[in-house]
């Protein structure tokens, strides 16, 4: 997608209001986990981001309601849950730090590689259906990692399935990003319509 493409465009639409919602949660999510510590309420903010992740999607096929500022809040959101969700794990101990490393430092590379794919012509990376599988696994991870800290009957049954969806999560999202800077690489420069 170019620069020109995105200025003639629609904006308002109805999954582009569920992201903003979406973008919207992520303080509140932060405060919840750092601040009073609410790990329910910061679950149920959590739960409502993956939801409405989903939602934004359906509703877009539905209504025919898809736009190129959509394809960039969508990724955009998942990223800013996914290191607000990782940050605050971090300093609270429920992942390691490599965890957070692996995770953040893709999604540094591929953010690297943007003005290389710019200069091309291109706004963003199109969408990988591995990229979107990585994310996937890591919205079921995050909520599993809190149910399994939690103090709670079901904390034991639930660890085993964070550490599995947090895995495959880790390797479809490195194995993305391998796949973005191939496309980066192999990216011819977008024709520019000639003026009349």
């Amino acid at each position: 997608m170019t620069l020109r493409e995105l200025a003639h465009e629609r904006w308002l639409t109805v999954p582009n209001l569920l992201s903003f919602v979406r973008l919207a949660g992520v303080p509140l999510f932060l405060w919840l986990l750092l601040g009073p510590r609410a790990d329910g309420w910061a679950l149920v903010v959590l739960v409502a981001s993956g939801i409405t992740d989903w939602l934004d999607g359906r509703i877009a096929r539905a209504l025919d309601q898809y736009s190129r500022l959509g394809e960039m809040l969508d990724p955009l959101a998942d990223r800013l849950y996914t290191v607000a969700t990782l940050v605050a794990f971090l300093i609270r101990g429920i992942v390691p730090w490599w965890v957070l490393a692996l995770i953040i430092g893709r999604d540094l590379v591929v953010s690297l590689a943007l003005p290389l794919l710019r200069r091309k012509g291109y706004l963003a990376f199109p969408v990988l259906y591995i990229g979107k599988a990585a994310t996937l696994n890591l919205l079921y991870a995050f909520p599993l990692l809190l149910l399994a800290q939690m103090d709670w009957a079901g904390a034991d049954l639930a660890r085993p399935f964070a550490y599995a969806f947090t895995t495959w999560g880790i390797a479809l999202h490195l194995w993305s990003g391998t796949l973005y800077l191939v496309q980066l690489v192999r990216t011819r420069p977008a024709e520019v319509p000639d003026r009349a």
